[in-house]
């Protein structure tokens, strides 16, 4: 029974769904980390944070994903504001870090921005897939 009920999930979410769903859920924590144990070092969000505070960022990000956990829900052509909203929130992110690696406030920040900009990759490949068609179920008679 169990396992009837993967597969059946499987089946509804696909593999965008799967990919929306994962990457929702991160989204979502990693914003909850944000509100509520921060880490210490902002320097590399510096040019952020100084016109919107560490909190509304945070919201922002579970709002991003919790659009992308319903999104995944969705059948494909529905599910878009997912695929736009994921990589649209790591924007700031990857231009901040990048930013103060370039004017030397932040050292690592060429990491950071390269790392924020390698996991929203995968969101726009997934973005262009096709979910593969389902397969007929076949009937058998009665009595076979």
């Amino acid at each position: 029974m169990p396992r009837r009920i993967v597969r059946r999930l499987g089946r509804t979410l696909g593999r965008r769904g799967a990919i929306l769903l994962c990457y929702g859920t991160v989204w979502s924590l990693y914003g909850y980390a944000q509100i509520a144990s921060p880490q210490p070092d902002q320097r590399g969000l510096e040019p952020l944070l100084s016109r919107v505070p560490l909190d509304v960022w945070g919201w922002a990000w579970v709002v991003t994903g919790l659009v992308a956990v319903v999104c995944a829900w969705l059948p494909q052509g529905r599910d878009w504001p997912a695929f736009l909203a994921l990589p649209l929130m790591v924007l700031p992110w990857i231009g901040s870090y990048a930013s103060t690696w370039l004017t030397g406030e932040f050292p690592r920040g060429w990491v950071a921005a390269l790392v924020w900009g390698v996991i929203a990759v995968p969101v726009l490949v997934v973005a262009g897939w096709r979910e593969p068609p389902q397969p007929k179920r076949v009937e058998l008679p009665h009595g076979s």
